[in-house]
């Protein structure tokens, strides 16, 4: 058994054992993947676009009536702090802010569909700005991307949370 387990072995072509190693991840590499897994890349956690995908204005408009928020006002918050950001990090004027938190969570049911490709193109544009970015730019703001990355799963964690509490998860998009 032992001869012939050894014989089907050098039987297999070379490239089964040498595969070329993988290069070592960057800064750039590992922020842009962050960045991806919380906007259309599954992995540990479902992505954005998956989170807010498929849902109607008046679904994303729904509260469980107990203070917490709907889908549509957290989309706006991460639409607000991921461009606010985005354009400290462009050297872009940030626009007004009133200081108020609650303020980023303002939801219009009418914009929805806007909403949700406003969400998109954000997320693509902090991947597309990081990955022009220098390394000297990213040391600098690498504490930061990661910190937007973190506010982004925290918050659409919140979205899959409220789906299934309102019964609009489909559990076979990530989480059962």
């Amino acid at each position: 058994m032992r001869q012939t387990l050894i014989l089907m072995a050098l039987a297999l072509p070379v490239s089964v054992y040498a595969q070329a190693p993988k290069p070592a991840p960057t800064l750039k590499s590992i922020l842009i993947e962050q960045l991806r897994s919380t906007h259309n890349k599954a992995d540990w956690f479902v992505p954005g676009n998956t989170a807010v995908e498929g849902l109607t204005a008046e679904q994303a408009s729904w509260t469980d009536g107990k203070g917490n928020h709907s889908v549509g006002e957290l989309a706006t918050h991460l639409v607000f702090w991921n461009r606010r950001q985005l354009a400290k990090f462009k050297g872009e004027p940030q626009g007004s802010y009133s200081g108020q938190n609650d303020d980023t969570f303002k939801f219009d049911p009418k914009q929805w569909n806007a909403l949700v490709k406003q969400l998109d193109e954000v997320m693509n544009e902090w991947e597309t700005a990081v990955a022009a970015a220098d390394e000297g730019k990213l040391q600098s703001w690498y504490a930061t991307i990661a910190h937007v990355g973190t506010h982004n799963a925290y918050h659409i964690g919140q979205i899959v949370f409220v789906r299934k509490e309102q019964g609009s998860w489909n559990p076979e998009k990530g989480v059962k």
